[in-house]
């Protein structure tokens, strides 16, 4: 198993996180990780399950490269309004930007942080045309109606764009 992850992480890196062939060994790594450490337990349905397996099905569908990283505890559900905000935030960094995007989630007893990162061109959301809803309703408007909140900004030097969910 080890030489087979190790062929599929060479793959990976020699053809570029975009490319169909590295999309294509991310995912059979993933899986065979998947494999080779869940065995047969049954899937949770906790946000940061969910937030891997929607970047799992991402990586397959755009030429973008999703890491997920999870901290803390949180016993935020995969159902709730958090998660579809996330998922809006993680789909329009894969159709948009492309290339890496970066997940961040860190829970706690209080409070559930998710950061999205891309470095694609980045763009003003208060520029984003009227009848263009998918920040405006499906990430903004979602998380107020829920009693988050949710900041979209340009990214880090001016490149790419960060949403954060809390």
């Amino acid at each position: 198993h080890d030489s087979v992850l190790q062929t599929l992480a060479l793959i990976q890196n020699r053809a570029g996180a975009s490319s169909e062939a590295g999309r294509l060994a991310r995912a059979q790594e993933r899986e065979l990780r998947s494999w080779l450490h869940d065995g047969d337990a049954p899937a949770d349905s906790d946000l940061a399950t969910d937030l891997r397996d929607f970047a799992a099905a991402l990586e397959l569908d755009y030429p973008v490269r999703m890491d997920v990283v999870a901290v803390g505890m949180s016993d935020e559900q995969a159902s709730g309004e958090l998660a579809a905000a996330a998922r809006e935030a993680m789909l329009n960094a894969a159709q948009h930007a492309g290339g890496e995007v970066s997940v961040y989630l860190e829970g706690s007893a209080h409070a559930v942080d998710v950061y999205v990162r891309d470095r694609g061109p980045g763009f003003d959301p208060v520029q984003v045309a009227p009848g263009r809803l998918g920040v405006r309703e499906s990430i903004t408007a979602r998380m107020r109606r829920a009693g988050g909140s949710a900041t979209v900004r340009p990214g880090a030097g001016g490149e790419g764009t960060e949403v954060h969910l809390r």
